[in-house]
């Protein structure tokens, strides 16, 4: 059963989560603090824990931070937000730090659960299978074996949903996918994603790509495509 790291500096909420979650049959680490966090994934190695479930309002270091310092060195471990900040904004923020659902708080176990499920069961399908093990547009190549993407040769360090955007489109070059369409694979039934979610995943990959980005281009009123060189 998949192992889940528990994040928050309330050790009483940890711990209740902790016990409902072993209880479901999950492996389950917590820590009271990021940096405490982010030791023991250093500790435990890379891909150790199959999903983060990580609050936000932390003393020193808040869970928005840790997250941003993951998808800044390529670890692309699911995570789940649990927060009181329940503003839009807020929101927005979780999605662009690479994020892949947001829960508010207060909150029944129930609904954790059920987002938990749905979250694991989309990262265990998160390579598109419309992309060959091996797509290469030089000097842009994507490497669905070993979930690389490299720009003259060099890796470029993409969060994951970054890179299924990126998969997505480099499945049908020159195809222009609607918002609504980029959503429905990279973000399915999830009800707090928005347009906005898209653009800023699209201009960070964009950024990323360097040169390359330039390939993303936007067409009102048809969405983004992926175009030849």
């Amino acid at each position: 059963m998949a192992k889940i790291l528990v994040v928050d500096d309330e050790q009483d909420l940890c711990e209740i989560l902790r016990f409902n979650l072993i209880g479901e049959g999950y492996e389950v680490t917590t820590a009271n603090s990021a940096e405490e966090a982010l030791g023991l994934m250093g500790e435990e190695g890379e891909g150790a824990f199959a999903l983060i479930l990580l609050d936000v309002m932390m003393e020193s270091m808040s869970g928005f931070e840790m997250a941003r310092r993951m998808r800044e060195k390529g670890d692309n471990t699911p995570v789940i937000f649990l927060t009181a900040r329940d503003s839009h904004d807020d929101q927005l923020e979780g999605f662009g730090c690479g994020a892949d659902d947001y829960i508010t708080k207060p909150f029944s176990f129930d609904t954790v659960l059920a987002r938990v499920k749905a979250v694991l069961k989309r990262s265990q399908a998160a390579t598109p299978a419309a992309v060959p093990p091996r797509r290469k547009t030089e000097p842009l190549a994507i490497d669905t074996v070993n979930n690389l993407v490299l720009v003259e040769g060099k890796p470029v360090e993409l969060t994951r949903r970054e890179y299924m955007i990126l998969c997505l489109m480099a499945g049908q070059p020159g195809h222009f996918f609607t918002r609504e369409e980029i959503m429905e694979s990279v973000w399915p039934n999830d009800a707090l994603v928005s347009d906005r979610s898209v653009d800023v995943h699209i201009a960070r990959l964009r950024k990323k790509l360097g040169p390359e980005g330039r390939r993303l281009v936007n067409r009102t009123g048809f969405g983004y495509a992926l175009q030849n060189n």
